[in-house]
Order: C-alpha cells, then structure tokens, then sequence
C-alpha cells in the first residue's frame, strides 16, 4: 500500500482525523461503531443522519447514540442533517418541495443533537432536481432553507456545510460542481450575514466529477470548511487508487488549511480495522 504520509511536508495533517461511523465500520452495528474506532486510535467521528427517514427520532434514541459515543470516549465533530441516505441514494431534502417540511423539522432536532455531542459542524445535502418543480423553483426553496439551517447552526456556533456530490452516482443531484457548491455558500452568506456556511472539500466525489484537485485547493480553500477523503476509482482506503494524497495533503497545508479531515471511505478488504496502515496511530487522535 502506497504510505502517503512518507515525508513529513507531506504528512496527513496532524490531529485533523475524524472518521465516519456511517460508513466505516458499517460492518456493526451503529452503537458498536464508536468503540470500534477508538480502538482503533480514533478520538473523532462524524456521521450521516443516523436514524434512517425519521427527522425526529425519540429521546431514547438520541440517547442511545450519546451514550455510546460518551462511552467510547470519542466526540462526534459532524453530522448530517436529514439526508434521505437511508434509502440507498444520496439526494438530501432541503430543496424538494414535497421533502421541505421534513427538512424543516429535523433541523432543531439535529442541531440539539449536534450541540449535545459537540459537533461544530452540520452538513445539508442540497437535493435532487424532481419533475414537479423548476431548477429555478428549487434553488430558491434551497435557499431559504438553508438560511433557516445556518442560523440554527449559528446559534450553537457550529458551520454549515455545503457538498458537492459526484454525477455518475447521484446523476440528478443539483450541485455536482465545486463552482456550483461555493456559488451556494456565497448566496447563504449573503442572505444572512453570518458567514457560517463552508464548503466541504470532497476529494473523492471532486475526482469522480473529474475536476482538477489541485485547481479545487487553490481556487476556493479559504471558503472549505472541511475536507472528506476516498480514493478514486473504488472509494476506497487512500492507496488502492490513483489520487496523489501526498501531494493533495500538501497543497491543503500550503493553502493554510486547518480543519479536519474525515475518512469517507470503503474498507477495501471490507474489514475495516485493516484499513488504517495507511495513516500511523500518532496521527488518528483529533486535537
């Protein structure tokens, strides 16, 4: 396996690791997740909705999730608002009409959540584009709720966070361009004058649109919020594709990036605790 963190101008940027318990580990449970990975040298997580199509999951739910994440010692530094991901496909709520009320109403419930665990950031899917609307009808809907949604991270002073999805896997999500996505963040920031809206730099879903990395960093990182990471083609464990990480970590390092970097990736052994040579132990604790 190709070792990307070998020179030290090159290294994975220290304490910056969280990893997603949505999609590593995903071989347990998802109580069992979070002392999973702080066996494995993790301290920090992050996590898509985690409870399926509910926006408003139970106390006791919510619960359950806190304690096994205090249990294990390991803070959880992101969540995603309702993103639907439940049904197999990532597509989000936030600008389909039908979908709206259900976005509206799990944005309180995620953000408690969110404060009560630690998280500093919040990411909204935009959605997908529907029949029964207009591009223009949509935009305008996703707008205003992700106004609603970056005041009410704002107020536990967390970030919002704005993704880029990759075509070929999600072909009618609206936003599958990085220029497309900080256009976003630029009308939220305007709207409300809070400055909390973030890209989130996905290196994996970037590459599979086929856009120059590189080019991504230098144009738009003092607008990241955070970094996500897979290899490209598989999305897998950085390594087990053609992505220069050294070279990427680098230029996030040049470009003065300090946020984190969370793992979004598929064991390529399926195995997930093998899937970590790739980033010594030292450098998996999140500051």
């Amino acid at each position: 396996m190709t070792d990307v963190t070998a020179a030290p101008e090159h290294a994975f940027p220290d304490g910056s690791a969280t990893v997603n318990l949505s999609i590593l580990f995903g071989e347990l449970p998802l109580l069992e997740r979070p002392a999973a990975a702080a066996a494995a040298g993790f301290t920090a997580a992050e996590l898509w909705w985690p409870f399926g199509l509910d926006p408003t999951p139970s106390p006791a739910q919510q619960d359950e999730l806190r304690k096994a994440f205090g249990d294990a010692g390991v803070r959880l530094t992101g969540l995603n608002f309702l993103d639907d991901l439940a049904t197999g496909v990532a597509k989000g709520t936030l600008s389909v009409p039908t979908e709206s009320e259900r976005f509206r109403a799990n944005v309180p419930v995620a953000v408690a959540l969110a404060e009560s665990l630690g998280a500093t950031a919040l990411n909204a899917l935009y959605g997908n584009r529907v029949l029964d609307s207009t591009p223009e009808e949509q935009d305008e809907l996703a707008l205003a709720n992700l106004v609603f949604a970056a005041e009410a991270a704002h107020s536990i002073g967390a970030v919002l966070l704005i993704e880029t999805l990759n075509k070929p896997e999600a072909p009618d999500y609206a936003l599958v361009t990085a220029e497309a996505a900080i256009e976003v963040v630029d009308k939220v920031n305007a709207a409300t004058g809070l400055g909390n809206a973030r890209f989130l730099c996905d290196f994996y879903h970037l590459a599979k649109n086929g856009e120059d990395l590189a080019g991504v960093i230098d144009a738009y990182a003092d607008r990241f919020g955070h970094v996500q990471i897979a290899d490209n083609p598989g999305r897998g464990e950085p390594g087990t594709g053609d992505l220069d990480f050294a070279d990427l970590f680098a230029r996030l390092a040049a470009a003065g990036y300090t946020g984190r970097v969370g793992l979004e990736y598929r064991p390529s052994t399926g195995v997930s605790a093998d899937s970590f040579e790739w980033l010594p132990r030292e450098l998996r604790a999140a500051r």
